[in-house]
């Protein structure tokens, strides 16, 4: 049994059993693909696989079990490279980040400067996607941090969770829309309008639907982006009115927009930092954390990720 052994049986879950896209993602061939993962059934003695013919359709109940057990020997295989890394080349490596465009645009400018100027030898990965994809970076252990509004807090055990920050929805129009004209809108009068928004999965939408249903209410939702500078382009064009982040809007750089006073009509979100149980940090990552917050200093976050306790801290 090896570690390129395990590495197939997991890439072989991950892709859903198709052993061309194995053996591409692991730069090898289709045959070496499969005479491994018969050698270590013939080694084990054991199937892994059901099959039908020479189509694999599924993990057999062993096979299940030893996927668990690989999954864990070569994160703890990946952690001995990083922690020799540690030592050999302290202030060098990379610095892996799955976030959403908002909290890469608007949340983290400035503590990644911050980062950089202590860190320059750091190369620092910064994947922009949605939350369901961050959860599967940080699961497969292909990035260190995750940052989120949604979906992190809901993976369980799996995670160590902790808040970043907390922000409301904004509502923007164009500086001469009726809205401006009054002093207090209400939810009704918002749904009264078109509404441009986030989509589905993506910084609180669901909670801004949550809002509207439990005042009765179903706004016209026109059109939905992952951007809030997209939002406010089309919003700008007047093609309806914008319920983006607060922290996306600046009334000096959004001179063709104005933010109406409703921030009160919605719920706070909290967006969460996110760590994988197990995986192996280097030294200048605990000191990422603690620029995104003063509570995060190293002992507590290990502390945090050496708990038993599932689910979210603090």
């Amino acid at each position: 049994m090896n570690l390129q052994q395990l590495r197939i049986v997991r890439e072989t879950a991950r892709r859903q059993f198709n052993l061309t896209d194995v053996a591409n993602a692991l730069y090898t061939s289709q045959s070496g693909v499969s005479k491994h993962l018969k050698d270590l059934e013939e080694e084990l003695g054991v199937e892994l696989f059901e099959r039908k013919g020479k189509r694999l359709l599924g993990l057999t109940a062993p096979g299940a079990q030893l996927l668990g057990m690989a999954e864990r020997i070569l994160l703890e295989a990946e952690n001995m490279k990083r922690l020799a890394r540690q030592y050999v080349q302290q202030d060098e490596g990379r610095l892996a980040i799955a976030t959403t465009h908002t909290q890469a645009r608007y949340a983290l400018p400035r503590i990644i400067k911050a980062f950089k100027l202590e860190f320059p030898k750091v190369h620092l990965e910064l994947h922009q996607c949605g939350p369901d994809e961050i959860v599967s970076l940080l699961k497969a252990g292909q990035v260190d941090i995750g940052i989120a509004t949604e979906a992190l807090p809901n993976e369980g055990n799996a995670f160590v969770c902790f808040p970043f920050y907390s922000w409301q929805h904004s509502v923007v129009v164009p500086c001469d829309h009726p809205l401006t004209r009054l002093s207090q809108p209400t939810l009704a009068d918002l749904a009264d309008y078109p509404v441009i928004t986030y989509h589905d999965g993506y910084t609180g939408r669901t909670r801004i639907d949550a809002v509207f249903a439990d005042a009765g209410l179903t706004p016209d939702v026109v059109m939905s982006a992952v951007d809030a500078d997209v939002i406010k382009t089309y919003v700008e064009l007047g093609m309806g009115i914008g319920i983006i982040a607060s922290m996306a809007y600046t009334a000096e750089r959004d001179t063709l927009l104005q933010r109406l006073p409703v921030e009160s009509l919605f719920s706070l979100n909290t967006t969460q930092i996110a760590l994988r149980r197990g995986h192996f940090l280097r030294q200048y990552a605990y000191r990422f954390l603690n620029y995104c917050s003063d509570e995060l200093d190293q002992d507590s976050v290990q502390q945090a990720l050496a708990s038993a306790e599932p689910g979210q801290r603090g």
